[in-house]
């Protein structure tokens, strides 16, 4: 039974992972929703270039910040989709890990202007289900 998010909660998640991803520029740095179904896991992102453009190949810097006594998974996978549109982009990302929860995804493309979703995959790892964080964008 999923049990609906209060805000106390909220501002405890955030405030857990105030610093996630602090090594990666500030001025265009997202964080992944904080939902209470994640478990703690949060994840930040910086695109390259940025600001974030349409039609270009893009890349992020990933930073993964588990909850306290996880260890960050070893891979991860990255994807972006337009829910209003129901469609995803039109090339696959590949990612490299760079060690200690950072990663970099090259190759993905935001082909048009509107609403965007990007959703990084954690995988499952010692028995605890598999992660899907998200982050919603708009793309002018």
């Amino acid at each position: 039974m999923r049990r609906p998010a209060t805000a106390a909660g909220l501002l405890l998640a955030a405030a857990a992972h105030a610093g996630c991803g602090d090594t990666l520029p500030a001025a265009h740095r997202l964080l992944t929703d904080a939902r209470p179904d994640a478990g703690g896991w949060q994840v930040a992102f910086a695109p390259s270039p940025a600001p974030l453009p349409a039609g270009r190949h893009v890349a992020l810097d990933i930073v993964v910040c588990p909850p306290p006594g996880a260890t960050p998974p070893a891979m991860l996978s990255v994807d972006a989709d337009m829910p209003a549109h129901r469609h995803g982009m039109n090339y696959r990302a590949s990612v490299t890990a760079l060690g200690g929860g950072r990663f970099r995804a090259d190759g993905l493309m935001f082909h048009m202007a509107g609403r965007w979703r990007v959703i990084v995959d954690l995988p499952a790892a010692d028995g605890a289900p598999a992660r899907r964080l998200t982050r919603e964008i708009d793309l002018r």
